[in-house]
């Protein structure tokens, strides 16, 4: 049998194991060694323990419990309440403000958690009762606070960037400044057609003759400032050459802990036990998931399936813009069944040579490719966003947080776009603040 045939077989098996519920580490596992096994046999066994903790023996990995444990501080406080009743304070004067405040208050939640999931969940529980309660529609309240999460992602520090850059083995650092302009311009994005729609519609222009003095506006700040000081403290210590971003996460987890302890009073032993529980569930989960992916790269570059795909896109006589359309169609495919994780560790391997070959940049295409995992989070069947803003407000049925978040969608096509017409979007960050990359 061809290489590609074998990875043809290894595929619908590994999809055949997903679609029966089977967890993504275990299904990727599993694959691995029956493909092994009846390739290779039984003698391939000796190396699969040394291949699956091989993949976790980078003192990289250490960031990601702990941004995990920093999100998961501010995810268990009231804090993304607070960021919503301030945002909307100071955007109340703006057609479709409330909706604006939620989408605002998702970027900053979204940056501290780096959880897509965690954001639709903290802001939603406020923003959605507040939007209805105020005449949005179902579908504009649900859809803007379900594609508001997927901001978690791009804009640093971001848990799915340190993914990619261990996959790659590219800096972690300029990978945060790559996505730091992108997230910003998706964030804007989202505000224009929100403004746009909202204006098209006459929703929510009943709030524009509410006013909040200044002093109300400032009053609310307080208790938000402390936590974008971390964002930017992160930022400052990582590009300053302080410190790596191992040692910058942690001293991130703890000032969260502390800020989450001291600010919202939250001193109750069980408090405390939650958030390291749910940031160890999530870790291990993760980390299962990077092994077995290893153990999932080793399998097909053994079986030489790896070298043939990328053989067989390369030999494509077409265009690169074309082939760059052809791994974006593949990825959104991918992002419909899979979690961002999963996916950047089973195809950034395969395509970062055929990125570099066709003269892509690869901090650029890391950009890329996470939009296109944004799509995926608000896009069924999974959908993972989706899931959650039902989970929170089960009033709303599915197909209206759906057609809610379509335009969404849409907006991040357009920014995929403008990254392929002006890259420079997410180079010029990087290379000015850190040179070229080698």
């Amino acid at each position: 049998m061809s290489p590609l045939f074998i990875g043809l077989l290894i595929l619908l098996g590994l999809l055949a194991l997903l679609g029966i519920g089977t967890p993504i580490a275990f299904a990727l596992g599993f694959v691995s060694i029956i493909a092994l096994m009846i390739v290779e046999g039984s003698g391939s066994l000796a190396i699969l323990g040394e291949t699956f903790f091989g993949g976790l023996a980078s003192f990289g990995l250490v960031s990601i419990p702990m941004f995990i444990l920093m999100g998961s501080a501010v995810a268990s406080s009231p804090a993304g309440k607070d960021l919503y009743e301030a945002l909307d304070r100071w955007l109340n004067r703006v057609p479709g403000g409330l909706v604006l405040s939620n989408i605002g208050a998702c970027s900053i939640f979204a940056a501290l958690s780096g959880s897509s999931p965690a954001t639709c969940a903290a802001i939603g529980k406020m923003g959605i009762p507040e939007m209805t309660k105020r005449g949005y529609p179902n579908e504009i309240a649900a859809g803007s606070i379900a594609a508001g999460g997927t901001l978690g992602i791009l804009i640093p520090p971001s848990v799915t960037m340190i993914v990619y850059g261990i996959a790659t083995e590219t800096s972690i650092g300029r990978l945060f400044l790559a996505g730091l302009a992108p997230g910003f311009m998706l964030t804007a994005l989202f505000m224009a057609w929100t403004i746009y729609d909202c204006r098209r519609r006459g929703i929510g222009l009943a709030t524009l003759s509410n006013s909040f003095t200044m002093k109300e506006r400032f009053a609310a700040l307080p208790r938000v400032l402390p936590f974008l000081a971390i964002i930017v403290g992160i930022l400052y210590v990582l590009y300053g050459g302080v410190a790596t971003p191992s040692e910058a996460a942690g001293v991130g987890a703890l000032f969260c802990i502390v800020l989450v302890v001291v600010i919202y009073r939250m001193w109750s032993p069980k408090k405390v036990t939650n958030m390291f529980r749910d940031t160890l569930k999530e870790s291990v989960m993760i980390m299962m998931i990077i092994g077995a992916s290893e153990l999932f790269s080793f399998t097909l570059s053994s079986l030489f399936i790896t070298q043939s795909i990328a053989e067989w896109i390369g030999a494509l006589e077409v265009n690169r813009w074309v082939l760059m359309a052809i791994i974006n169609f593949f990825l959104l495919f991918a992002g419909f069944f899979l979690p961002p994780v999963a996916v950047i560790l089973m195809t950034a391997p395969i395509l970062l040579p055929i990125i570099l070959q066709a003269g892509f940049d690869p901090y650029w295409f890391a950009v890329v490719l996470t939009i296109n995992m944004e799509i995926g989070l608000i896009t069924p069947p999974v959908g993972l966003n989706l899931y959650v803003i039902n989970g929170i407000a089960p009033s709303i049925t599915l197909s209206e947080i759906l057609r809610g978040s379509i335009p969404y969608v849409l907006c991040m096509v357009v920014g995929i776009l403008l990254l392929c017409f002006f890259p420079g979007i997410a180079t010029w960050l990087p290379e000015f603040l850190m040179g070229k990359a080698l």
